[in-house]
């Protein structure tokens, strides 16, 4: 069976030499297309399957021998073919768990919804009860409610919060890149971040230059990592690297002095 895999991979990569079609991204499906042949009828986790990879990355480097040292791209694409086809599985019960997950995650939101419209009825009727007291006694009620209401603490953990998710889902989307996930958990995970990275915008009136430049980094390297992947270009990797970095980046941002010192 392993003697089919190299024969079907050394006949394809001929066919690209011909027709020149021999790039790094052609060299990953047919390492892919391959090994997902057979995957299905190993355990994963297992020998044989470490055998086939390794048979497989082995017979493109000997088919690609002729071009010196100048083939490092198509080794790596081969050998992100190979784990792609075997990881296949694997990343469909990501995709199945993620919608899980998310689902969960739209339930809390529900119910954090919920406390929140309750405390907001409960604020309100306070204050209706300083309808009739005097002025003095009235005042203390509005600003008490209102410091509850306008908390420079909640605020920030919501901030943070959301940061620290869209952080998650572009380091998960690197994962899924590096380790053969399917382009559509990649993108799963972009829009993730990019919902999240929303909700995380600071209001324009509070923000200081810094905060915006960071901010507009990472909203314009979301955009591109989108639009690498709509294309399928091969340096998606390298985008979501520069993409990750940026949201640490990020993640440093400072406070408004004026908002901190109070």
């Amino acid at each position: 069976m392993t003697n089919n895999i190299k024969e079907q991979i050394k006949t394809d990569i001929q066919q690209a030499k011909e027709t020149g079609q021999l790039r790094a991204e052609r060299i990953r499906e047919i390492v892919k297309s391959a090994v997902s042949q057979v995957v299905s009828e190993f355990k994963e986790g297992s020998g044989e399957l470490r055998s086939i990879v390794k048979d497989a990355v082995s017979t493109v480097i000997e088919n690609l021998q002729s071009k010196g040292s100048e083939f490092k791209e198509e080794v790596t694409a081969s050998i992100e073919g190979a784990l792609e086809a075997v990881n296949s599985k694997r990343h469909e019960n990501i995709a199945k768990t993620q919608a899980e997950v998310k689902q969960l995650e739209a339930k809390l939101d529900e119910e954090e919804n919920n406390i929140q419209q309750e405390v907001e009825g409960l604020l309100a009727e306070i204050q209706q009860t300083s309808t009739d007291k005097s002025a003095d006694t009235k005042t203390a009620i509005d600003s008490a409610v209102s410091a509850i209401q306008n908390s420079e603490e909640v605020s920030l953990l919501k901030k943070r919060y959301a940061q620290l998710k869209a952080q998650l889902a572009i380091v998960r989307a690197n994962l899924a890149a590096r380790y053969g996930g399917r382009s559509e958990e990649v993108k799963d995970y972009l829009d993730e971040a990019k919902n999240w990275f929303n909700q995380a915008r600071p209001q324009a009136e509070a923000v200081v230059t810094q905060v915006q430049q960071k901010h507009s980094e990472v909203e314009e390297k979301l955009g591109e990592a989108g639009t690498v992947l709509a294309k399928k270009e091969h340096q998606l990797r390298q985008v979501l690297r520069e993409l990750l970095l940026s949201a640490a980046d990020w993640l440093k941002e400072k406070e408004p002095v004026d908002k901190v010192s109070k």
